[in-house]
């Protein structure tokens, strides 16, 4: 059996959309134990949330 490999190009054209195209996207957050949208927070509430940090598993590994 004989297998040709092909190979397509394609040039892509970048992305744009108009501000009518677009569509919100709502952020969630685990807040003491339940899902909360952030939208839904207080003034005091979303600053606080724009200053957490991620937290990974790679940066707080112990070393041995």
């Amino acid at each position: 059996m004989n297998h040709a490999s092909h190979t397509i190009t394609l040039a892509a054209k970048p992305l744009t959309l108009d501000d009518s195209e677009r569509q919100r996207c709502e952020i969630w957050t685990r807040v003491m134990g339940y899902h909360r949208p952030v939208s839904s927070f207080n003034i005091g509430k979303k600053g606080e949330f724009h200053e957490r940090t991620w937290f990974t598993e790679r940066a707080a590994a112990l070393s041995a």
